[in-house]
């Protein structure tokens, strides 16, 4: 399983409970859905997750608590996307206290970044020839 940042650890210790219990599956799923997923803190201290490039990150906010997808064109067929659709680099899954994390899609969601990643980043890939 990829590395963990006890800086996460402290970070994930300053949110509300109901996100601290939300951030934990997410961060389970994040690991399971790829072995390589190696955790740091960016932008000072924000918790994300990387393989060759950024995957995604957390931000806790007063209501949700954001999963930012840092890839554009990884496909979304579940439509958990909720936010950010048009950015250029990252979108964004809102979760709100309550909401059932569909496992499974958000896993193929998270292996498609990776791919992407390994194979040059979605820059790269959208590049005309």
């Amino acid at each position: 399983m990829g590395t963990r940042d006890t800086r996460v650890d402290e970070y994930l210790a300053t949110l509300p409970g109901w996100q601290q219990d939300l951030a934990a599956e997410l961060r389970e799923i994040i690991h399971e859905a790829d072995p390589g997923i190696e955790e740091t803190i960016k932008r000072t201290r924000l918790p994300y997750f990387t393989c060759e490039g950024n995957v995604c990150a957390f931000l806790g906010a007063r209501d949700h608590l954001n999963l930012f997808v840092y890839d554009p064109i990884a496909p979304d067929p579940d439509g958990l996307i909720n936010q950010g659709q048009g950015n250029a680099t990252a979108r964004s899954i809102q979760f709100r206290e309550g909401e059932v994390v569909r496992r499974e899609p958000l896993a193929t969601l998270l292996r498609a970044v990776v791919a992407n990643n390994r194979a040059g980043g979605w820059r790269r890939l959208t590049r005309r020839p």
